[in-house]
């Protein structure tokens, strides 16, 4: 069971939200795995589980932060997971600047606020989605998301689940 604040207005993805990521990413072992806006960092952890080779978890609410490493299993101090307690758009160039590429990039913005369109352009900014990788995001069925972004990522699926969405995307020029 994972710690979440009582009280906070960020919404957890749900057990099944997380099941269906997995299935439709495929096997994570030996992938390296990005999970931007982390929260309790539920969906790292479980790339954790899965074999994911190196996962980096960025979360800029500090007290969410240090939730995640709360949340994080005495069996994970291996060195395999990262947390970022910073926001996104400093994160995204710090790993481009030292080079990272991540195999899938997971992001779930905070609803209703224009973050999947800036999170999209902060990507095509500092490009760390490896060659052949993928990246999901998650957001309202109410946000509209293109099927290009910025002539760089193009939708390949979307999966609705109520009132959530998984959209998934590849480089366009790869």
């Amino acid at each position: 069971m994972l710690l979440f604040p009582s009280g906070s207005k960020e919404r957890p993805t749900t057990d099944f939200l997380r099941e269906a990521l997995f299935n439709l990413t495929g096997s994570l072992n030996e992938k390296t795995f990005l999970d931007l806006f982390a929260g309790s960092g539920s969906v790292g952890l479980e790339a954790a589980s899965r074999e994911a080779r190196q996962i980096v978890l960025v979360e800029n609410n500090q007290k969410l932060a240090g939730v995640i490493r709360k949340n994080i299993p005495n069996g994970l101090q291996d060195g395999r997971l990262t947390i970022m307690a910073t926001d996104v758009a400093f994160a995204l160039r710090d790993l481009f600047r030292k080079q990272c590429s991540f195999d899938i990039i997971f992001a779930d913005p905070p609803y209703h606020r224009g973050l999947v369109a800036v999170t999209l352009e902060l990507l095509g900014k500092y490009p760390v989605l490896a060659k052949g990788g993928i990246l999901v995001m998650q957001h309202s069925v109410k946000e509209p998301i293109p099927e290009t972004v910025l002539g760089i990522f193009h939708r390949t699926d979307q999966r609705k689940y109520g009132e959530n969405a998984l959209t998934f995307f590849k480089m366009e020029r790869e």
